[in-house]
């Protein structure tokens, strides 16, 4: 946890693009994007792999991003350069995601404990409103 400007900033997860499927992936059709929750028991990571058409960031889909919980998300985004967001991908958790030297990093402003989050993220996120379940990974 640190202090910057005010604002408390506190690790939440890494993710990571990758470009091999995975197994268990969840598909985002809104971002054209497959995730997966790392079985990383340390830090939360979550595996991220994107389509071609994908509308999100070139920096996003291709160098790793830490996520931190803020205590003020106006206040953490304030001057800096908006690569998504701020949007509510789940009710109460705002998500908005900057570029700072080069790297994409996202902060999250929520009251959700850390078992509410990734428990809603499976079931109640419009990132994966298409298809709530795992999507299929090509084999062969």
């Amino acid at each position: 946890m640190f202090m910057k400007d005010g604002v408390e900033y506190r690790f939440h997860h890494m993710g990571i693009p990758v470009t091999e499927p995975r197994p268990g992936e969840r598909y985002s059709a809104l971002f054209g994007m497959y995730t997966r929750d790392s079985d990383c028991r340390l830090i939360r990571a979550q595996w991220h792999r994107f389509e071609e058409t994908s509308p999100l960031h070139p920096l996003l889909r291709t160098v790793p991003h830490p996520a931190f919980k803020v205590s003020d998300l106006a206040r953490a985004i304030e001057g800096m350069t908006l690569l998504l967001g701020p949007y509510e991908p789940i009710a109460g958790f705002h998500v908005a995601i900057v570029e700072d030297g080069g790297i994409p990093i996202e902060f999250i402003e929520t009251e959700l404990t850390d078992d509410q989050i990734w428990a809603k993220a499976e079931t109640e996120s419009i990132l994966y409103a298409d298809n709530p379940r795992a999507a299929p990974v090509a084999t062969g």
